[in-house]
């Protein structure tokens, strides 16, 4: 009777323990892990069947498991630094592990694994999006005339400019996307901003790497746009859009917003335009504008 007593204690404690497991997304880097002979799978597909039964068997256990990117070359990288052996499951775990508490990583839902990888493939994108527009704001250091932080004073200038496109843009749940043109990367960010009882409701983390991304365009004066759709329910979307110059945003009237919507950017080709959908003039973010702005 104790005996099973410890069994079904032991069950129910490991129903409170947490899982991580590593995923390789793509042919390339799964070809890169078969080098070592403890990974012991031959196909890519077969891999993944297997991943996604085990996700589902732990679910319907009542166990959480959180799906971590693994990268192989970071891999081999961190079992170099720390002297471990790369060809064991134990370094993979230990990998898994900490990635999953620093990198991209979403938590199993039970949706089919091609969608979940999907989620985890933007996420990493996103991540690594922001890690570098910060490191080109951290690189531009002090003004040479004033002395003032230039990264610091383009993000603060484009929090203004996200807040006065919120704050009068038309009500629904907008959809914004920045994007700024390198050399030598170009950067894309995208904000969700829904309408709610209680006011304009938005994902800081998605707003921080927004706000970032836009920060770079100012800061480096760099060719891109931003555009906004307005979505509301019984009315055709609205499409705004602004152009990055001279350190900010200029409008876009309601042709060029749908040339730019209109028009193929690798071809140059017409694109029929969208059913239900007004490309509409922007709001001019000059007017009356008081908020922070580098002058030199």
């Amino acid at each position: 009777m104790a005996y099973t007593d410890h069994r079904t204690l032991r069950r129910v404690l490991r129903r409170e323990i947490a899982g991580t497991i590593g995923l390789l997304t793509d042919e390339h880097d799964f070809r890169a892990m078969r080098r070592y002979d403890t990974f012991v799978f031959d196909d890519h597909a077969t891999y993944l069947k297997h991943v996604e039964a085990v996700l589902r068997t732990r679910a319907l256990q009542g166990s959480h498991t959180t799906v971590a990117l693994f990268d192989p070359e970071e891999y081999a990288e961190y079992c170099a630094q720390r002297g471990l052996d790369p060809d064991s499951h134990l370094s993979r775990t230990r990998f898994t592990a900490e990635r999953a508490a620093t990198g991209p990583a979403v938590p199993y839902d039970g949706r089919p694994l091609t969608d979940l990888m999907t989620t985890l493939v933007d996420e990493a994108v996103r991540s690594a999006t922001w890690e570098y527009a910060t490191t080109l704001l951290a690189r531009l250091g002090p003004c040479a005339s004033c002395g003032e932080d230039l990264g610091h004073a383009a993000f603060a200038r484009a929090s203004h400019l996200v807040s006065r496109i919120l704050d009068t843009g038309p009500p629904g749940d907008r959809h914004l996307v920045c994007s700024v043109s390198g050399p030598p990367e170009s950067l894309v960010a995208v904000l969700h901003a829904d309408d709610t009882d209680d006011g304009v409701r938005i994902d800081e983390t998605e707003a921080l790497e927004f706000t970032t991304v836009l920060a770079v365009g100012l800061a480096t004066a760099s060719p891109g746009g931003l555009v906004m759709r307005t979505s509301t329910p019984g009315a055709p979307d609205r499409i705004h859009g602004w152009r990055l110059r001279s350190h900010g945003l200029v409008p876009l009237t309601a042709g060029e917003v749908f040339d730019a919507y209109c028009t193929d950017a690798e071809t140059g080709e017409i694109i029929p335009p969208e059913s239900n959908v007004d490309y509409c003039a922007s709001p001019d973010l000059t007017d009356d504008d008081t908020g922070p702005h580098h002058r030199h």
